[in-house]
């Protein structure tokens, strides 16, 4: 008992397995309950599941501003939402790739579900090691601040590209070091299959699917290069950044089966994003020269969902508009 009463990393270790224990239930019940059998996902399915999990995340949300109060409890609601945020250009990447592999929306959630689990280690790693450099260095606090204000200025004036997957080089570097099946197998990510056309001699093949996996798995990475540093700029406390990232995650891959259908609604979403990120970095400057400390988490939640509910409403709105122009002109 002692053992579990021990901090690590901020918090008691009862607490961290209390999480893990948490998020392993949603995923069992998810895969073998709900998704037991293979199935295609429709937008409904999709919906109900997304709301199970961000009231998941709520309720978590609510128990942390009650246990560890009301301050840790902002910065993980500020830290979900923009996770749950920067995430969206996540879905329209997934898509691509779903599309590059045709892959079958009815094997689309068995990629997604195993996706998830090395997300949940891929965050922990990083964020250890944020939580390390932060700890021992804080002026890492102030790269983490130039870097989210030149992302946010970048991507407020850059221009939308389509990518050609390709030319992907990681892809590229994956079929020419990897046996790759043709075609899918179904569900499998692994087949044996003769080494050679005619031969009798047997070796392991990767499909198309288990690409799909590590290429949204890369993806992940290199989103979360712009979501941990904006976290961390928010709040050093390793447990909220974590939790709240992964429950953040959690519902965002159940949505994306409805999202992916009406992603281009929120082009201009993308502009508020960019904001967001210019004011988490800033914040970092204003905590430690204006406000003489931190800026209120208050102020921090209340400017990021302004700006990414501005960012909603302008993009239905505007998209709205386009579409009613496009009707009237057949």
């Amino acid at each position: 008992m002692e053992l579990l009463t021990q901090i690590w990393l901020g918090q008691p270790i009862w607490l961290w397995l209390s999480f893990l224990s948490i998020v392993l239930a949603l995923l069992a019940f998810d895969l073998g309950v709900l998704h037991k059998e293979d199935h295609e996902i429709g937008v409904a399915e999709s919906l109900k599941l997304s709301a199970f999990y961000i009231t998941a995340g709520l309720l978590f949300g609510a128990w942390v501003w009650w246990y560890l109060g009301s301050v840790s409890g902002m910065e993980y609601f500020t830290g979900f939402l923009i996770e749950k945020s920067l995430s969206l250009d996540n879905v329209f990447v997934i898509s691509l790739i779903f599309t590059y592999f045709a892959i079958p929306r009815i094997y689309q959630h068995r990629v997604l579900f195993w996706g998830i689990l090395g997300v949940i280690v891929l965050r922990a790693i990083m964020i250890g090691l944020g939580a390390t450099l932060v700890a021992q260095y804080y002026w890492t606090l102030y790269i983490f601040a130039v870097f989210l204000i030149f992302t946010g200025l970048k991507m407020l004036f850059s221009s939308d590209k389509v990518t050609d997957m390709s030319k992907n080089p990681l892809l590229n570097f994956l079929r020419r070091h990897l046996r790759v099946t043709d075609r899918l197998h179904e569900q499998k990510f692994f087949i044996r299959a003769p080494e050679k056309e005619g031969s009798e001699k047997t070796a392991l093949w990767a499909t198309p699917l288990f690409l799909a996996l590590i290429m949204i798995e890369i993806v992940d990475l290199i989103f979360a290069v712009d979501s941990v540093p904006a976290i961390f700029a928010i709040t050093t406390d390793p447990f909220i950044v974590y939790t709240s990232n992964i429950f953040a995650i959690l519902g965002l891959r159940a949505l994306y089966f409805a999202l992916a259908a009406v992603i281009h609604r929120f082009h201009y979403l993308k502009y508020a994003l960019a904001l967001v990120l210019v004011f988490i970095g800033s914040k970092i400057f204003l905590g430690d020269f204006v406000f003489d400390g931190k800026v209120p988490p208050a102020l921090s939640l209340a400017v990021t969902f302004g700006l990414l509910v501005a960012g909603v409403l302008f993009s239905l709105w505007k998209t709205r508009q386009t579409l009613t122009l496009k009707s009237d002109s057949i």
